[in-house]
């Protein structure tokens, strides 16, 4: 449960971070590439810092020089989902923008799931996670509703 309450909690501050990087942006000069650079650069120093207090071993980054290109993939990863979140967030809504985020995230976590991508463990698309992703995907037609509607 406290794994489930801190992914609940994470969700909660996604759209959060979007709102707070966009008011960042006004303050360099509306440039949505600085406002992400400058939230990389802080939760960069605020991981280097619990690293430290939590006494990791600078040493075990050595293993960097083994991993495969795509392993080092999830930083763009990350800088594109806080780039765009930042630039979507003002333009269509934080509620609109993270009911899509929210769809297409299941969806493809379905997908990676069920078929043990990534090294996952499988987990099959079983008839009720299937109506789940349903249920998601007609929550983002209801929270974009004005939007297929035409007003």
């Amino acid at each position: 449960m406290t794994y489930l309450a801190f992914a609940f909690t994470i969700g909660l501050m996604i759209p959060v971070q979007a709102a707070v990087n966009n008011q960042l942006k006004g303050y360099v000069g509306s440039s949505t590439l600085l406002a992400a650079l400058i939230s990389f650069t802080v939760g960069t120093i605020a991981l280097a810092v619990v690293s430290a207090v939590n006494r990791q071993p600078w040493s075990a980054l050595a293993g960097i020089s083994r991993v495969d290109w795509w392993h080092l993939t999830g930083g763009l990863l990350g800088a594109l989902f806080v780039f765009g979140t930042t630039l979507l967030a003002p333009r269509i809504g934080v509620a609109k923008m993270t009911a899509l985020i929210v769809a297409g995230q299941v969806l493809i976590s379905l997908v990676l799931d069920h078929n043990g991508w990534l090294g996952l463990a499988v987990r099959e698309i079983t008839p009720v996670r299937a109506f789940g992703g349903l249920l998601v995907v007609a929550g983002v037609f209801l929270v974009n509703f004005d939007q297929f509607a035409g007003r």
